[in-house]
C-alpha cells in the first residue's frame, strides 16, 4: 500500500506542475494528494478517515478570495475526482 501512496503523491507533484499551461489540472493534484492519504493509512484501516482529513486540511488552507470558487469546481467535478472530495 505504501507504493501507491508514493505513486499518487508523486502524481499530484506532476499535476500541480501541469497547472502552469493547463489550468483545468488544478483539482488533479489536490485529488491526487487525497489517494496518497488515503492509500498510506489503508493497512490501518482508516483510508476513508484519511481522505477526509486531508480533504479537509486542503479546504482549510485556501484563501476567503477563491474558497467558493474552488469548492463550487470540486462539486463540479467531484464525479471525474474519483469523488474525493466528499469531506
Amino acid at each position: 500500500m505504501r507504493g501507491r501512496a508514493a505513486r499518487h503523491a508523486a502524481y499530484a507533484a506532476g499535476q500541480a506542475g501541469a497547472v502552469a499551461h493547463v489550468g483545468a489540472h488544478e483539482l488533479g493534484a489536490a485529488a491526487y494528494a487525497i489517494k496518497a492519504a488515503r492509500a498510506a493509512a489503508a493497512p490501518d484501516g482508516d483510508s476513508d478517515a484519511a481522505g477526509r482529513l486531508e480533504c479537509r486540511w486542503q479546504r482549510d488552507q485556501l484563501p476567503a478570495a477563491i474558497r467558493e470558487l474552488v469548492l463550487d469546481d470540486q462539486r463540479l467535478r467531484n464525479d471525474i475526482c474519483w469523488s474525493v472530495f466528499d469531506c
